[in-house]
């Protein structure tokens, strides 16, 4: 099988086994996005900067309720 979904078997053994130190049972027991994602092929989402976490912040703020702030004498009480 040629093509795109095809996969360079021998390669990722060599990979896996070798690059990896995997053992045969280990390398077959992977599904192909976990060796993907060991060989670190698969560069996922770029890393969050300043602007993206403040429009979390934004979009999720924090409720009192559910994070009561620290006052001075919280802070004291641990001493």
């Amino acid at each position: 099988m040629n093509g795109p979904a095809s996969l360079d078997w021998p390669a990722l053994m060599r990979a896996g086994m070798v690059g990896l130190r995997l053992t045969p049972e280990q390398f077959w027991r992977l599904t192909p996005a976990e060796l993907r994602l060991m060989l670190n092929l698969d560069s996922g989402a770029a890393p969050m900067d300043r602007s993206r976490l403040a429009r979390l912040m934004d979009a999720f703020p924090d409720r009192a309720a559910e994070c009561p702030a620290e006052t001075e004498s919280d802070l004291n009480a641990s001493e």
